[in-house]
């Protein structure tokens, strides 16, 4: 495997993102890589944490801290909103928060961003928030400069901003991975310069088709959630997934997909959010990364 042009690293909450971890390690002992070396970083909530820390010319490990302090924030009980609109999130409620925001509002809601905007002002609006994340993520040290990509949805329009992107409100690394871990109706929408954002995932659990890509590019994208064991999470970031794809191949770019193998299935379980299982999904992703090389 050579070094790709891009990375992007997609939603998948806190086991998603230990995965994200654990196969980029894999990948670049085995194939004696080094994916801070990438010409662009592009990261949707669990991997905005990822692509933050490389962008901040630290190792995939480096952000484990930030994962934890994300996880610490989240309630034990997740009460989804009670309109239709929501009633997958209902019969999920913890098991998937996070990428649960894409299947709430693009699967219930296709009809574009008034819709979504509309879909996002009826969630409540929670109190809690993520200090602890973005305390961690200045730490790290990162910054825009020019090649971190991280996705965020404007509460107030419903449309989607790649922080980082030339034409993008100012905001801070910190700032930016904050909004895109925002679930809607867990945490309270970041505002940045006078609005408001939201998860990332609300639009795409990858948002694949926003990576600048030409002809000739080489793009690597990691998928947490396209092998959930929640079909209808599946379903999405496979559908997702594979309309992006046709747009960077319409622009001649060469994409790889990963998505967890059926050991990282087993150890990541029903619960994305399930901290305790953070190490033993690292581990099997360390360990698909390295079969990826071989």
């Amino acid at each position: 495997m050579e070094l790709p042009d891009a990375l992007v690293l997609g939603a998948g909450g806190t086991l998603g993102e230990a995965w994200l971890r654990g196969v980029l390690n894999g990948i670049e002992a085995g194939a004696q890589i080094d994916f801070r070396d990438c010409e662009y970083l592009l990261g949707t909530s669990a991997g905005s944490i990822v692509a933050a820390t490389l962008a901040a010319g630290k190792r995939p490990e480096a952000g484990d801290r930030a994962a934890r302090e994300w996880a610490r924030a989240l309630p034990d009980a997740i009460e989804a909103p009670k309109a239709n609109r929501f009633a997958p999130v209902a019969k999920a409620a913890k098991a998937a928060a996070t990428p649960f925001a894409s299947v709430a509002l693009n699967v219930t809601a296709p009809a574009g961003a008034l819709a979504r905007a509309a879909a996002l002002r009826t969630a409540p609006r929670p109190d809690r928030t993520l200090g602890g994340l973005g305390e961690h993520i200045e730490r790290l040290g990162a910054r825009f400069d020019g090649r971190l990509r991280i996705a965020a949805v404007d509460r107030a329009n419903g449309k989607r901003v790649m922080f980082g992107a030339p034409d993008a409100p100012r905001a801070t690394v910190a700032e930016a991975v904050l909004a895109s871990c925002s679930i809607p109706w867990v945490f309270a929408p970041v505002e940045i310069g006078e609005r408001e954002y939201v998860d990332g995932g609300v639009w795409s659990p990858t948002n694949l088709d926003a990576v600048p890509a030409g002809r000739g590019s080489r793009i690597l994208c990691l998928i947490p959630t396209a092998g959930a064991s929640l079909a209808s999470l599946r379903t999405v970031s496979a559908a997702a997934a594979g309309r992006e794809a046709m747009a960077l191949k319409a622009r001649g770019a060469d994409l790889t997909t990963i998505a967890p193998d059926d050991a990282s299935l087993k150890a990541i379980g029903p619960d994305l959010m399930d901290a305790s299982r953070r190490d033993a999904v690292a581990t099997a992703g360390y360990a698909q990364g390295r079969r990826a090389t071989s």
